[in-house]
């Protein structure tokens, strides 16, 4: 989800990536609120028929960065492939949003297989097996359980990332 990719058509046509008459528009609804963007499609007098960008209509909007995520979040939920591989899937999505998803991580993919790429090593508590890779290799494997007990680059590393949100809890 790095490198995102929104044509000039409705949001339904985005993440169905069909025309409007062979877009499933149940399973689009289904998606938007696998993906927490049911609530802005709902705000929106056009609904998923919205269109996005102003190239093809100047009544069209841009979506944020977070939005877009959740956007391409759709997309990939919507193609219901067995294999599901995320790249910084929060990277644009604020706190709440991004521990939302991570809440629901499971139920999205289950029965598929999920390769979640990240640098925040806080999104890696729900994953099965977590490959810790450090200068292009690998230096660990395990769950996020057992790398913790394991007290090495991984524990550091989370450890020092989880000071970060424990310093701006306590300015709150």
């Amino acid at each position: 989800f790095q490198d995102i990719n929104i044509l000039p058509f409705t949001i339904a046509q985005n993440i169905s990536g069909r025309t409007e008459e062979d877009t499933d528009f149940e399973k689009v609804n289904n998606v938007l609120n696998k993906s927490g963007l049911a609530d802005k499609v709902a705000s929106l007098d056009k609904k998923e028929n919205t269109n996005l960008t102003q190239v093809i209509d100047d009544k069209g909007i841009m979506l944020s960065g977070g939005e877009l995520q959740k956007l391409m979040l759709a997309r990939a939920l919507y193609k219901d492939s067995p294999i599901l591989v995320l790249d910084e899937p929060t990277a644009a999505l604020d706190p709440l949003s991004e521990q939302s998803l991570y809440m629901q991580y499971n139920s999205l993919t289950e029965n598929k297989t999920s390769l979640f790429i990240s640098h925040r090593l806080a999104s890696t508590q729900f994953c099965t097996r977590i490959i810790y890779m450090e200068d292009g290799g690998i230096l660990e494997t395990g769950s996020h359980k057992e790398l913790m007990k394991n007290k090495n680059k991984y524990a550091e590393m989370f450890e020092i990332q989880s000071q970060y949100y424990k310093e701006n809890k306590k300015e709150e």
